[in-house]
């Protein structure tokens, strides 16, 4: 049986689990949550999140040195954070515009009398892109700091580049290491669909029944934006752009969406999803190793479609009708925090926190939604990744055309 089979195998038997866990004895579950299915979970992030750091420092280091030419990293840098920021605009967009015509937020009653959230203050864009330079490139791999590991590993591969056969053994140490990675991905993606079980599992029977009933539109239209946007959005660029079959596309990137699915993290799921972009899409190693972990970092059209459905599902809880000037800014609000909180942790919420003082909408409404947005975050993270993933794929062709037209 194929592993990606598996791994929806275990996604399917763990919803069923946390379901029926939930329905028959919470204080069973509870026991069973607690002892088995979070330890299980917890095992299989940290045993992916261990490869994080090395694989996005050796692979773009390895990326950008493959590139070569200065020129041609500006090139694909350009083309690579322009189709993230459209694709974000679109994003939003698609939500906003399926919230407006379902309308969730109208149907039953809500109690916003309990609701609550701490809001924290995202950093200024100027600072992020102050912040992009590491003053200590050690402590921002200890701390995770993805933007920063980035920017010192892109110098690197560029230094490697300019010093040509003075540097041949430290490239051929760092081909090594990135291949060391690659081989400890494929060994821990044995136990992907255990963990994915494990979380699942856990996720569903920690919401319960009735508060997924209570926000099952909500969650309907999120679901639906985000569906539209991946099999339209990407799958329009996929064929339009790199003249390949989207089908095709979907069922080749399947392992790695599944797995993105289970863990909710993009970070989390770098590896898994770089490798699968190469091995499976054909994506030039140099390109997947420079696009994904980028589009990791700044690219989340997942969360900006919760944001456009969260804030127009608020809206109308309260009974407030956003004019036309205020949707645009959430527009303008989500594209630009894309990058502007990139790397903060809870990054949804703080974003959506943003964009809702943007519009004057009360911000501990996102006490609302955020009892099911655990479950939201899976499907969002997948989307995600598919779109770092076609975007490698669309460059990577792209530049596949422009050295057979020079030769």
């Amino acid at each position: 049986m194929k592993l990606s089979t598996k791994i929806i195998i275990g996604l399917i038997a763990g919803v069923i689990t946390g379901i029926v866990l939930n329905l028959a004895s919470p204080d069973l579950f509870a026991v069973i949550n607690d002892y088995i299915l979070v330890p299980v979970g917890k095992i299989f992030i940290n045993l992916i999140k261990m490869l994080v750091v090395p694989i996005v420092f050796f692979s773009i280091v390895l990326g950008t040195a493959g590139l070569g030419d200065p020129k041609k990293l500006g090139r694909i840098g350009i083309k690579t954070v322009g189709f993230f920021l459209v694709t974000t605009a679109l994003a939003i967009s698609i939500g906003l515009a399926l919230a407006f015509v379902v309308q969730p937020g109208t149907v039953g009653s809500f109690d916003t009398s309990n609701v609550a959230f701490e809001a924290k203050e995202a950093p200024p864009i100027m600072d992020t892109f102050i912040n992009i330079i590491p003053s200590n490139p050690i402590s921002a791999m200890a701390e995770g700091n993805m933007l920063q590991i980035i920017a010192f590993s892109i110098l690197i591969g560029l230094g490697i580049t300019m010093l040509g056969k003075k540097a041949s053994s430290l490239l051929t140490i760092v081909e090594q290491g990135n291949d060391l990675m690659m081989y400890l991905v494929n060994l821990i993606m044995y136990t992907a669909p255990y963990g994915a079980f494990a979380l699942i599992a856990s996720a569903v029977g920690s919401e319960g029944y009735e508060a997924l009933k209570a926000m099952a539109l909500y969650m309907f239209v999120v679901l639906g934006a985000l569906i539209i946007h991946g099999t339209v959005t990407y799958g329009l660029a996929v064929f339009l752009l790199a003249k390949k079959n989207p089908f095709w596309f979907f069922k080749q990137f399947a392992p790695a969406m599944s797995v993105a699915f289970s863990t909710s993290s993009s970070s989390a799921t770098l590896p898994i999803a770089m490798q699968t972009a190469q091995k499976r899409l054909n994506v030039k190693e140099s390109i997947s190793s420079f696009v994904q972990p980028l589009g990791a970092t700044i690219n989340m059209d997942g969360t900006a479609i919760m944001q456009g459905v969260a804030t127009v599902f608020i809206a109308q809880v309260y009974g407030i009708d956003l004019t036309f000037s205020q949707i645009i800014m959430v527009v303008i609000t989500a594209v630009l925090a894309s990058i502007g909180t990139a790397g903060v942790p809870g990054v949804g919420l703080i974003m959506l926190a943003m964009v809702l003082k943007q519009v004057g909408l009360p911000v501990e409404a996102i006490g609302l939604v955020m009892g099911v947005d655990r479950l939201l975050d899976m499907a969002r993270t997948s989307i995600n990744i598919a779109g770092d993933a076609s975007c490698a794929l669309i460059i990577s062709e792209s530049e596949a055309k422009r050295e057979q037209a020079k030769a």
